[in-house]
């Protein structure tokens, strides 16, 4: 399209009101501007767009075809406004998260339901996956922020910390009493006792043997399994040692239905936080961001 949206505009307006006075009133500008963006538009075109008479002006044919597009043209600019305003007015925004399945039932959902209450408009997609997958899909755009443990700085990542966890060792009473009447007080419960941790793709997982090999543990009955919650219940039912997040089985370790293991070095704490891309971030997002900066969880 070569010429001036502008000049549409005016044609439009004229062949609405049949009257170049009345168009220029509805404009804002004047009549001679009006005629010579009509002039220029017809040129262009190499078209006669009306036929002038003392009443007005009327659509030439030619002109009637070129007003049939320009109304579908100006309504669609309407309703994309309409639509942009109501928007505005609702939140109607769409924000795409990937979260881990444990980050998502322990952490995120707390964030969404408070988010969800403000905001009951904003059209919310989540890919639950490992975190692995979920920078990924970070770095591919192919979602707008990832909830994950702490990446370490890459150009335009932001990193939106709100809460630091602490990965502990626990398992129920009765397993760690049977275990000291079979194996002795003084065994080592990590050559004893029946280890329980993530799978090696969790990266969790790789935290933790990271903090084994630095303290030259080696558990020789090691369990793997591929979710935060199964080593939860398999520690209170007495399958083993499991591994987990102390934040996440604080009342078992407040009523005493797990016991935490004593490390001679603590496993150092991990921060987890929203991340998102700088330059890519939407009012949508942004509305978000500063929920989640005032949530007081």
């Amino acid at each position: 399209m070569e010429q001036n949206l502008s000049q549409y505009k005016i044609f439009y307006e004229v062949a609405k009101t049949g009257n170049i006075s009345k168009a220029a009133k509805e404009l804002y500008i004047s009549q001679p501007a009006i005629s010579k963006a009509i002039g220029k538009l017809e040129d262009s075109l190499d078209t006669t767009l009306f036929s002038r008479n003392s009443r007005g002006v009327q659509l030439t044919e030619e002109g009637r075809i070129l007003f049939d597009h320009a109304c579908r043209a100006f309504e669609e600019l309407q309703n994309g406004e309409a639509q942009l305003r109501r928007a505005k007015q609702f939140h109607m925004g769409h924000i795409r998260m990937g979260v881990s399945n444990t980050l998502c039932r322990y952490i995120m959902i707390s964030y969404l339901k408070g988010f969800i209450e403000q905001y009951p408009h904003v059209k919310i997609t989540i890919d639950t996956q490992s975190t692995t997958h979920t920078m990924a899909m970070l770095e591919q755009q192919k979602i707008d922020l990832g909830l994950v443990a702490d990446p370490g700085p890459q150009k335009n990542l932001v990193f939106l910390p709100i809460m630091e966890i602490q990965d502990i060792f626990v398992a129920s009473p009765a397993y760690l009493d049977n275990l000291r009447l079979r194996e002795g007080g003084q065994a080592d419960v990590f050559q004893v006792g029946n280890i329980m941790l993530l799978d090696r793709a969790n990266i969790t997982r790789r935290y933790l043997d990271d903090y084994l090999s630095l303290h030259h543990i080696t558990p020789n009955n090691l369990l793997e399994v591929t979710t935060m919650d199964l080593l939860i219940e398999f520690a209170r039912i007495g399958l083993g040692i499991g591994s987990v997040i102390r934040e996440f089985v604080k009342e078992d370790l407040d009523s005493g239905r797990l016991t935490q293991i004593s490390l001679k070095s603590p496993i150092p704490k991990r921060t987890i936080g929203f991340a998102y891309f700088s330059n890519r971030l939407s009012s949508t997002l942004d509305l978000f961001l500063k929920f989640c900066r005032q949530f007081p969880g």
